[in-house]
């Protein structure tokens, strides 16, 4: 079996080295050099030397040469990993095995766009490792591997992108098997439950302490590392807030966003409901009690 390999991110590296430890039969990997749309992006240039399978950097993996570098090798699958973006007719009739997609969410649920970070901001209990063949749609073909992976209070988005990677893993290595005996199950998706998350800006991520303690607590756990963080804005500039922690009581006569206390470089904040402690931040100067962080 002759596999060509397409990624850019973390899971990406990640699934690679699955594969060529198992000694799948990657025969050539399609990657960027950089990426300013993956705060995951990942250099797969190191995993290929080492195990001698030539790369080829694309800016648009439906660009012509593209195409024809990943047709040179006659591939009998093809699998995308970690690639926002739609691929094209030309690319998918290549291999004639089709092309393995990968969602981390619990498809036709939640097709689109930052599936980790959008299951934590919406406290969601639990989200899907979803493996399938890829069509001319968005997350849209069929289904053949699907396993529930369990969202917990404490879990932010390293360590529910770690589960998944854990998860995927297990999947990948048994797909594998699957393709090699010709075994394996297709499901279609019901399109009619589909439903569908948009790209995220800059703005989802901004702290509006009018927010309940939960909200904010969910949204700055769903930015943490590898992503890029939730923010503030105090005397108009962005500030990072990487850590919080709930306090057990909070004035219920402040206003959201004022100051109550600042400690030990820790500062506690009052949102809608209760109050907040910033513990990891990025002030460089800390607030002072009675101010307000808009």
């Amino acid at each position: 079996m002759k596999i060509i390999f397409i990624g850019t991110v973390d899971f990406s590296l990640e699934m690679l080295h699955i594969l060529i430890r198992s000694k799948s039969g990657v025969v050539g990997v399609v990657t960027k050099k950089q990426s300013s749309q993956n705060a995951d992006f990942a250099d797969l240039s190191s995993a290929c030397r080492k195990a001698d399978i030539p790369i080829y950097y694309a800016v648009d993996v439906n660009e012509p040469a593209a195409i024809r570098w990943i047709s040179s090798f006659e591939p009998d699958i093809i699998f995308c990993f970690g690639l926002s973006q739609i691929l094209a007719d030309e690319v998918l009739k290549i291999a004639p095995q089709g092309v393995i997609g990968y969602h981390p969410a619990a498809l036709p649920h939640n097709r689109g766009r930052h599936p980790l970070i959008w299951a934590l901001a919406l406290g969601l209990k639990k989200t899907a490792s979803t493996f399938f063949f890829m069509d001319h749609g968005a997350d849209s073909g069929d289904i053949i591997s699907q396993k529930p992976v369990t969202i917990t209070s404490q879990d932010n988005a390293g360590s529910l992108y770690r589960k998944i990677v854990k998860t995927a893993g297990g999947q990948l290595k048994l797909l594998v098997q699957q393709l090699k005996k010709s075994t394996i199950v297709r499901r279609k998706q019901d399109h009619r439950k589909s439903t569908y998350w948009r790209k995220r800006s800059k703005e989802d991520g901004q702290i509006d302490f009018r927010m309940s303690v939960q909200a904010i607590d969910c949204l700055v756990r769903a930015l943490a590392k590898p992503y890029p963080g939730a923010h503030v804005v105090f005397r108009g500039e962005d500030i990072k807030i990487w850590r919080v922690k709930r306090a057990n009581s909070g004035a219920p006569d402040a206003e959201p966003g004022k100051i109550l206390d600042v400690r030990n470089n820790l500062i506690l904040v009052k949102c809608f409901d209760k109050a907040l402690w910033l513990i990891e931040h990025e002030f460089k100067h800390l607030p002072a009690k009675g101010e307000y962080i808009r």
